[in-house]
């Protein structure tokens, strides 16, 4: 029999809540009709925030929320978000939906969304359409003490006199491609000038650099070297990935299905191979990694709103075991990645909420993370198996191959959780867990997430359809990960 091994001597490092983070733009339904309804809504809110999300968000302890984009930021004048007088704009989107920007949403209404689910902000700064005095006097009207700048005063005669004191900043978006269309040369120029004009703004803050799409490794060399000479105000680098496919989002074949969760797994490789060039240039205090997007990206048009909100697209079990499968592979490289941002958070790619006035559900996805919550600040361990592998046709109709299980594991105090997904569609795996350097309590709690049907999803009609259940477990007996699901085991620590 297979056995799993939980390493507690060999410590990984501590799981950072921020690893748990999420990201909203001013896209499609994201803001208007997702997370907000408006304070006159018949919806039930608070201070126009829709209140089911509200209350669910803080089931799962969100500790940090990016906002406003995304492509959004490209041409976002945060002034436009304050005050009562508010212009209506071209959205970065409008040309793709049809939509105005109402700038309804701003920074005071962000921040107490923010204030509501426990979460910090991480505001994404427009480097592309804008100044650098414009984000230092973005900083100074988030961040200044009460009644010291005009920004300051500004700020409480807009309601609120204390400052937000926001921490994360984010220089930039994806500036390779919409956010500029930069070079690295030019972007780490920007970079230099914008890091440096904010840093003596009041606030203690962590500047987090535009880094690679997916497994563009020149760029993150490049930017490296031309930071190595600098002043280095940084704390983290940015990286985006999305698992695309081009196949149905729900009626997909079971190759498509191990297609999907097979390139999940791709995460672990960037990670490592970014970290690799960051560590060569000795830049592992500055350049921590941030994936401030990642989620599947599937074809739009199959979520509730039948295409109205832009990039909406329905959530089933494959995207619960590709959200688990990514979260344990940041577990596992939690002493390397300091925040990670789902994207996103309602009615888009990889959502964990679809909603539409008065209905709101969660997704599979959404219940992976509350699985996974119990992680935040825990010490990660390493973890090790045998390897076993299923092997399937891929998209180019060649023979690929994927490993069966993914595992993570931490502990706190006197309890150890393990998140564990079964890739395989067909068959349950059996294993026996053996803890090295402590000794588990025999009876323990397994959480299960799965569906007979692999590409059940949940609707406003069945609302219900993926959910969690709860079995009691012998830690000393063979253990059953059920096919197609992820599972979270919690086990007390006795020695």
């Amino acid at each position: 029999m297979r056995k799993l091994y939980v390493v507690f001597p060999d410590e990984i490092g501590t799981i950072a809540p921020e690893i748990y983070g999420h990201f909203t733009e001013h896209i499609g339904g994201v803001i208007y009709d997702g997370i907000w309804v408006g304070k006159d809504s018949e919806v039930e809110n608070v201070d126009g925030f829709r209140k089911f999300i509200i209350d669910k968000l803080k089931d799962i302890h969100p500790a940090v929320v990016r906002w406003p984009g995304g492509c959004f930021a490209e041409t976002y004048n945060w002034r436009d978000g304050i005050g009562d007088e508010r212009p209506t704009r071209l959205n970065w989107w409008t040309r793709s939906d049809g939509k105005y920007e109402t700038n309804e949403v701003g920074t005071h209404e962000f921040m107490r969304f923010c204030e509501l689910i426990g979460a910090e902000p991480y505001l994404a700064v427009n480097i592309a359409s804008s100044t650098a005095r414009e984000m230092r006097e973005w900083v100074d009207y988030c961040n200044s003490p009460e009644g010291t700048t005009t920004c300051a005063r500004e700020r409480a005669a807009n309601g609120h006199p204390e400052p937000f004191n926001v921490k994360y900043w984010g220089i930039g978006n994806e500036s390779w491609e919409a956010g500029g269309n930069m070079s690295v040369d030019c972007y780490a120029n920007e970079y230099r000038k914008y890091s440096e004009l904010c840093r003596n703004v009041p606030g203690d803050k962590d500047l987090i650099a535009c880094g690679p799409n997916t497994a563009d490794y020149h760029w993150t060399a490049e930017f490296m070297k031309r930071m190595q000479n600098s002043r280095l105000r940084m704390r983290g680098l940015s990286m985006h990935y999305y698992c695309a496919t081009d196949d149905k989002v729900v009626d997909f074949t079971k190759d498509e299905w191990y297609q999907v969760v097979s390139s999940a797994g791709y995460m672990d490789e960037l990670i490592n191979r970014h970290w690799g060039i960051i560590r060569g240039y000795k830049m592992e205090e500055y350049a921590r990694l941030v994936i401030d997007e990642w989620g599947c990206w599937h074809p739009q048009g199959t979520g509730p709103s039948k295409g109205k909100n832009l990039l909406e697209q329905q959530s089933t079990v494959r995207d619960a075991l590709v959200s688990a499968i990514t979260l344990n592979v940041f577990n596992n490289n939690c002493d390397k990645v300091m925040m990670a941002n789902v994207a996103q958070m309602v009615n888009n790619l990889h959502a964990l909420f679809l909603s539409a006035g008065d209905k709101c559900i969660t997704t599979p996805t959404y219940h992976v993370f509350k699985m996974f919550a119990e992680h935040q600040n825990g010490t990660a361990v390493k973890c090790c198996m045998d390897k076993e592998y299923i092997t399937f046709n891929n998209k180019e109709g060649k023979e690929s191959k994927v490993e069966d299980l993914t595992v993570s594991a931490s502990y706190k105090e006197d309890a150890v959780i393990l998140t564990i997904t079964n890739v395989n569609a067909d068959q349950d795996v059996e294993f026996a867990l053996e803890a090295v350097g402590k000794k588990l309590a025999q009876d323990a709690v397994m959480t299960v997430l799965t569906h007979e049907d692999y590409r059940a999803c949940n609707t406003f009609e069945d609302p219900d359809k993926v959910a969690t259940y709860e079995v009691p477990i012998d830690t000393a007996n063979p253990i059953v990960i059920p096919k197609a699901s992820v599972v979270s085991i919690k086990a007390s620590i006795v020695a």
